[in-house]
C-alpha cells in the first residue's frame, strides 16, 4: 500500500486544554496587533482542521463574535472617557466638568489616534485570550474531560466543565432553532427575531440542564465512600494547612526581605501537605471508568508544542524584544518579530500531529481502503 492512512481517534481533551492555554499564555505577552492577528490565524487553522462533527464544536465564531464586542466596547469607553494623550487630534467630544474628588477621570475632550490605538492593541489581546480558550472548548469534549479529571477533584471539575460548556451549548442550541425557523420559512423583523430566537435559547439549555441532573441523580452521582469524621477533618485540616503553606511560601519567594524558612521550605511543605490532603479526599469517591482515553505520542507531540510556543514568547518578551509592544508615544507602525513568527509556526503544529477526527488518506490505495470500510 503506497498511502498512508492514519486512523481518526479523538485527542485527550487535556492536551487540548494545554495547547489552548499555551496560546493564550502567548497573547498575554504581547500587544502587537500583527502578532495577535497571527495567533488568531493560527488558533483558527488548528480549529478548522482538527474539530469534530459535534453539534457542540460549531460554536466557534461566536467566539470571534465576543471578541469583536470587548473591542468596540473598549475603544467606546476609551473615546468617552479619554486617557492616553498625543499629537494626533481625531476630534474633540464635548468634556463634562466633574469634581475635585474624581481628579484624573476624564468624560469628552480630545480623542488621539495614540489613545484609540492604545485601546485597540489590550482589547485585542483580551479578544485573542478569549478566542484561544475558546478553541480548547471546540476541540475537547467537556464530557470526556470531566471524565479524565482526578478524584480528588471530581465536584470541582463537575462545576468547572459545566460553566466552560455554557457557552458552546448555547451556540448549538442557537443553529438548531435558527435552523428550524429557516425550514419553516420563518421571516420576521429584527426585534420580533430576537425575542424568539432568545427565549427558545434559554428554554433549551434549562430543559437540557434539567436532563443532566436527572441523569446524574439516577447514575448516583455524588456517592461517596464511608469515612468517619475525624479521618473527614484530618483530610481538610491537610487541604487548608497545604493550602496555606503555598500561599505563604509564594510570598516568601517574591519578597526578598522575609526570612528564608518562608520561602522554598515553605512552599514545599505547603503543597506536599496539600497533596496528601487530596489524595486522601479522592479515596472518598469511586468513579468507574469504562474506557480511559489514551495518553500517546500525539498528546505529548501537542503538549512539547504548547511548552515551546510560552517558552518563545517569554523569552521574548522578557529580553524586550522590538515589535513585542509597539510604543504609540511616539506612534510607530508595528513590527513583527521574528520569534513572534516562530511561535506561531510551532503552534499550528498540532494540525498534522494530532489524529484527524475524520477518516484521512493518502493516495489511490489508501482510498480504496477508504471505500470497503466505508462499505
Amino acid at each position: 500500500m503506497s498511502g498512508k492512512l492514519r486512523l481518526p481517534r479523538p485527542l485527550h481533551p487535556v492536551a487540548w486544554w494545554i495547547w489552548a492555554l499555551a496560546m493564550a499564555a502567548a497573547a498575554s505577552r504581547t500587544a502587537n496587533p500583527l502578532v495577535l492577528t497571527l495567533l488568531l490565524a493560527t488558533v483558527g487553522t488548528v480549529v478548522s482542521a482538527r474539530r469534530s462533527t459535534a453539534p457542540w464544536a460549531r460554536g466557534f465564531k461566536a467566539y470571534f463574535v465576543v471578541g469583536l464586542v470587548i473591542v468596540g466596547v473598549r475603544v467606546v469607553f476609551r473615546v468617552l472617557l479619554g486617557g492616553v494623550h498625543g499629537e494626533h487630534v481625531l476630534f474633540t467630544l464635548p468634556e463634562v466638568p466633574l469634581p475635585d474628588s474624581v481628579a484624573g477621570i476624564r468624560v469628552g475632550g480630545p480623542v488621539t489616534l495614540e489613545g484609540i490605538l492604545a485601546a485597540v492593541y489590550d482589547a485585542m489581546r483580551l479578544a485573542t485570550i478569549l478566542i484561544c480558550v475558546g478553541a480548547a472548548n471546540v476541540l475537547a469534549d467537556p464530557k470526556r474531560l470531566l471524565k479524565s479529571m482526578p478524584s480528588a477533584l471530581h465536584e470541582i471539575s463537575v462545576a468547572v466543565v459545566v460553566a466552560i460548556s455554557i457557552a458552546p451549548q448555547l451556540a448549538e442550541s442557537a443553529q438548531r432553532i435558527r435552523r428550524a425557523r429557516k425550514l419553516r420559512g420563518d421571516s420576521q423583523r429584527r426585534m420580533r427575531l430576537f425575542r424568539t430566537v432568545l427565549v427558545p435559547v434559554v428554554l433549551d439549555a434549562l430543559d437540557r440542564s434539567l436532563c443532566l441532573a436527572a441523569a446524574m441523580d439516577s447514575r448516583g452521582f455524588g456517592r461517596s465512600a464511608a469515612s468517619g469524621d475525624d479521618r473527614r477533618r484530618v483530610t481538610e485540616g491537610l487541604v487548608l494547612l497545604g493550602l496555606l503553606g503555598i500561599c505563604v511560601g509564594v510570598y516568601g519567594v517574591l519578597d526578598s526581605t522575609t526570612p528564608w524558612y518562608f520561602g522554598s521550605p515553605m512552599l514545599a511543605a505547603g503543597s506536599a501537605a496539600a497533596l496528601v490532603g487530596f489524595v486522601r479526599s479522592g479515596r472518598r469517591v469511586r468513579t468507574t471508568r469504562y474506557r480511559k482515553d489514551p495518553w500517546r505520542v500525539e498528546e505529548w507531540g501537542v503538549c512539547a508544542v504548547a511548552v515551546t510556543v510560552v517558552t518563545v514568547f517569554v523569552v521574548a518578551a522578557a529580553t524586550d524584544v522590538d515589535g513585542m509592544f509597539p510604543s504609540v508615544q511616539p506612534l510607530v507602525w508595528p513590527s513583527l518579530p521574528w520569534p513572534a513568527v516562530l511561535g506561531c509556526v510551532v503552534g499550528v503544529l498540532p494540525t498534522w500531529i494530532a489524529p484527524p477526527v475524520r477518516l484521512e488518506t493518502r493516495g489511490v490505495a489508501a482510498a480504496g481502503v477508504e471505500a470497503g470500510l466505508a462499505a
